[in-house]
């Protein structure tokens, strides 16, 4: 149950991403995410209680989490950059599916069956709705999809190796997260142009480090670790629904009934995705 709510907490952080990345339009990608990167790090000082020997991760778990964080959110970002971000945005929503999915691959004794077929299927259909409430595809756009599409293969693996390194402390989070965030601050400097950070951009910055570029992967992280990947997963499904409900507050836009129907998929996806996992409690655990 602890490991539900840390997940859900999770996915309430990531969902206010794009809403805050709106105040940050003018912060280059690279930049933004190495800034709050590295604002979440500090998150790890009072989880470690404020032992550093505790926030250095084995090399193994600095290589996953680089990886993960990194490499996730200048995907997401290259994305973005290339492709009309609403529907770059369902590609990297793939992530969710993924983890269910392609747990046999990663987890020992982790099996598909058709009911998580199904709540795949379901979550998937409700998060593409959601996204693509009011909108088209648009092609012409390949690479902008092919970097989105690595972004959701990223995260989910990410994801599901992270489950594996059970005997690595929450607190590490912190250290890769500050190394991944040195190195995408490095990088900025190194691809991207000079910008100028306003004082009210600085405080966006700082919530969007403890929130979702920071308290929310100690929360996932504590939820993989002591919950079946495949129902954390089916969890990680409300993701795209709050972000879109949440922007469609912040941009004074209206509630469609293609969004209502999404909501309703993505909650039938959730409950289903969870009762499958409650039967096979034992499925996903290492």
């Amino acid at each position: 149950m602890r490991s539900d709510l840390a997940a859900l907490a999770a996915v309430l952080l990531w969902g206010s991403l794009a809403s805050l990345a709106i105040s940050l339009d003018t912060v280059p990608p690279l930049l933004m995410t190495g800034i709050g990167l590295v604002v979440g790090s500090m998150i790890a000082l009072p989880i470690s209680g404020f032992k550093i020997r505790r926030l250095i991760p084995k090399k193994r778990v600095l290589l996953v989490g680089v990886y993960g964080l990194l490499g996730y959110h200048f995907a997401l970002f290259a994305g973005l950059q290339n492709a009309p971000s609403v529907q770059a945005n369902l590609v990297n929503y793939l992530w969710p599916i993924l983890v269910v999915l392609l747990a046999p691959l990663f987890i020992t004794g982790t099996k598909l069956t058709y009911m998580h077929w199904i709540a795949g299927i379901l979550g998937f259909s409700g998060a593409a709705l959601a996204i693509l409430s009011g909108t088209e595809l648009v092609g012409g756009f390949a690479v902008g999809y092919l970097y989105a599409g690595i972004a959701a293969l990223i995260f989910s693996s990410y994801s599901l190796i992270s489950k594996g390194l059970a005997d690595s402390p929450t607190a590490a989070v912190g250290g890769y997260s500050f190394v991944a965030g040195v190195l995408a601050i490095i990088s900025h400097f190194t691809f991207e142009p000079a910008a100028t950070i306003e004082p009210i951009q600085w405080l966006w910055l700082v919530l969007m480090g403890l929130g979702p570029l920071g308290g929310s992967f100690y929360l996932w992280d504590h939820a993989l670790k002591h919950a079946p990947a495949q129902r954390v997963g089916t969890i990680a499904f409300f993701t795209p629904l709050i972000s879109t409900v949440l922007l469609l507050t912040v941009t004074d836009q209206r509630l469609t009934p293609t969004l209502g129907l999404s909501a309703a998929l993505i909650l039938l996806a959730a409950i289903f995705g969870s009762r499958v996992n409650n039967k096979y409690h034992d499925i996903g655990r290492v």
